[in-house]
């Protein structure tokens, strides 16, 4: 079974690079018409992968060779933030056409990546309809629920037949976002309940659609963050979101899609902080536009290491009487800061998931307690049993074990307040990066070793 499942895989990636020889052929030949059938034969997805792996030459025939409505799809498919040098390459009037085509939270997504100028002149060229919508839209903070929304969806009002809500979702299904959510609005156009194509479909025709809605309809305000949208669209299982303003107004929606690119966005947001990077690197930055993103956190942990080192300078001759202390410094300072990063990720993911609520960060504190506690206390009898075999000390290797359960129990509490307390401040809890916190653990671990060798020093010397 194997062999043969083995077997239809190599036919289909046979079939598969043959078909793709064939676009690259007709591109290189400059065959319009056999490139146009190869090309928009492939999966949109596959388009932008062909598209982005040639070279500047190649992609300027792919603009002519492709319609306005065609590239507009093709750009859709490819990272956001790789997209304005593209548009450099282009017309600026196709450009603009090309923008016009798109829906307009794609639109938008893709202006908020270039530079004011660019999308003035973009705006300006383009017909004044779809221009508005877009500039509309561009007026919302980022990273909130207006940004993300589209306008391009289908409302009925309740006061219709299930009929006259067929005609008129054939006109306006061409250019919806979705379909499969209608929307009911009342006289005020306010949202009042939701209808599915299903119930629109099986309805006798001469029903009204307030007899058939749900008014159980979740949505969320227009000012909501993104990524309190996307725990919505998770705990309700969505493909689809109504946005409202503080009157219930319906003012766009928001499509599975775009929650999908929002949570990778924020997960990349997050893992880049818990890395102590100002913000993402892409792959296409500079070495010095990489540096500049790393370099802020580099040097407040600089510091912090500086002043760690004169820390261990302050009991130099706690050091010079026993010096064998010296050797455990760095298991001691590794050990606290693996087990805080271990403790900050989980309440990072926590408290980003929406998972804590006030009585689950007492829960999820009181468990990291008792986890710093048991792995604590595991590692540190390990340890004194290693250094009374290794150096045949038995003071020392309790003093080391007894240093390394303190300074796990201390990691791992830092490791989930830090996190909590942020959140509480309404500061991203990411911020609380790894490094960071590990540079913390080093100077608390180092307190408590030194603090305890100097208190029983008598029974070490």
């Amino acid at each position: 079974m194997e062999e043969k499942q083995n077997i239809y895989e190599r036919a289909y990636e046979e079939q598969y690079k043959a078909h793709w020889d064939k676009v690259y052929q007709a591109l290189n030949r400059e065959l319009t018409d056999a490139f146009r059938n190869e090309f928009l034969d492939l999966h949109p997805y596959d388009q932008a992968l062909f598209f982005i792996d040639q070279e500047k030459e190649n992609r300027m025939r792919i603009y002519s060779y492709l319609s306005p409505a065609e590239l507009a799809e093709l750009m859709i498919n490819i990272e956001f933030e790789n997209i304005p040098e593209y548009f450099k390459e282009m017309n600026p009037r196709l450009g603009a056409m090309v923008i016009s085509e798109m829906p307009a939270d794609d639109a938008v997504d893709i202006l908020n990546e270039m530079d004011k100028e660019e999308v003035v002149s973009f705006l300006t060229i383009m017909e004044k309809d779809a221009a508005e919508e877009i500039k509309h839209l561009l007026h919302y903070e980022e990273k909130t629920a207006g940004s993300i929304m589209t306008t391009e969806y289908i409302a009925l009002f309740k006061t219709q037949t299930t009929e006259e809500a067929m005609q008129q979702l054939k006109q306006q299904a061409p250019d919806a976002e979705t379909i499969y959510y209608l929307y009911v609005l009342d006289d005020d156009k306010r949202l009042v309940g939701v209808l599915s194509l299903r119930d629109l479909i099986v309805a006798k025709e001469e029903t009204k659609i307030e007899e058939v809605m749900s008014e159980k309809v979740v949505a969320v305000s227009v000012a909501r963050d993104q990524e309190e949208v996307a725990l919505t669209f998770r705990d309700y299982d969505l493909l689809a979101l109504p946005v409202v303003d503080f009157q219930n107004h319906l003012l766009g929606i928001i499509t599975v899609d775009d929650i999908l690119d929002v949570m990778e966005e924020e997960a990349s947001e997050d893992f880049s902080k818990l890395a102590g990077i100002s913000e993402a690197d892409r792959p296409n930055d500079t070495a010095m536009e990489a540096a500049k993103k790393r370099l802020p956190w580099l040097i407040v942990l600089l510091f912090l290491g500086i002043f760690t080192a004169s820390l261990i300078g302050q009991f130099e001759e706690t050091l010079d009487q026993v010096a064998v202390l010296a050797i455990f410094i760095p298991l001691i300072a590794g050990m606290a800061g693996n087990t805080g990063t271990q403790a900050l990720a989980v309440a990072v993911r926590g408290l980003s998931n929406g998972d804590y609520e006030n009585e689950g960060k007492l829960k999820l504190i009181l468990r990291e307690a008792t986890t710093g506690f048991i792995t604590g206390s595991v590692c540190g009898i390990v340890i004194s049993t290693v250094i009374f075999f290794w150096k045949g000390d038995l003071f020392l290797g309790i003093i080391v074990g007894v240093s390394i359960m303190a300074s796990l129990i201390v990691a791992t509490l830092a490791g989930s307040l830090v996190p909590i307390l942020m959140d509480r401040l309404k500061i991203d809890p990411a911020v609380a990066s790894g490094p960071f916190i590990t540079t913390i653990n080093d100077i608390i671990s180092i307190l408590i070793y030194f603090g305890m060798a100097t208190t029983f020093m008598q029974y070490l010397i």
